[in-house]
């Protein structure tokens, strides 16, 4: 083989793990199933309107939000949120615990990126 045809084979095995690499980040920003998606809109929307433009900017903030924070993070976010308003011992826990406040920190944090990004 010649020297120019082993700089292509090597080109083209970089190219193809390359396009590897961005397809699997793609994957990782939209392992978000679509109801959560949605779910996540219609709360923003809510919040901020019912609009044409909030619509923009409710999809986008979950965009932003799925990039940064995998999706079983965001559940476990959205669980303490949730369980955090049980009055006692329960809602006790989520409000206390460790895990759960670093959770929610990060959700929040994505959440912050979006505001600047999208509104």
């Amino acid at each position: 083989m010649t020297f120019a045809g082993s700089q292509r084979l090597i080109l083209a095995a970089l190219a193809t793990l390359a396009g590897t690499a961005m397809a699997a980040c793609a994957e990782d920003a939209n392992d978000y199933p679509t109801s959560a998606r949605a779910e996540y809109v219609f709360g923003c929307l809510k919040a901020n309107g019912e609009t044409r433009q909030a619509i923009e900017q409710c999809s986008c903030s979950i965009d932003v939000v799925a990039s940064l924070v995998p999706y079983e993070r965001y559940v476990t976010a959205e669980t303490v949120l949730s369980m955090s308003q049980v009055r006692g011992n329960l809602g006790g826990q989520f409000r206390t615990s460790e895990q759960a406040t670093s959770a929610l920190n990060d959700l929040r944090r994505a959440q912050a990126e979006a505001e600047v990004r999208c509104f």
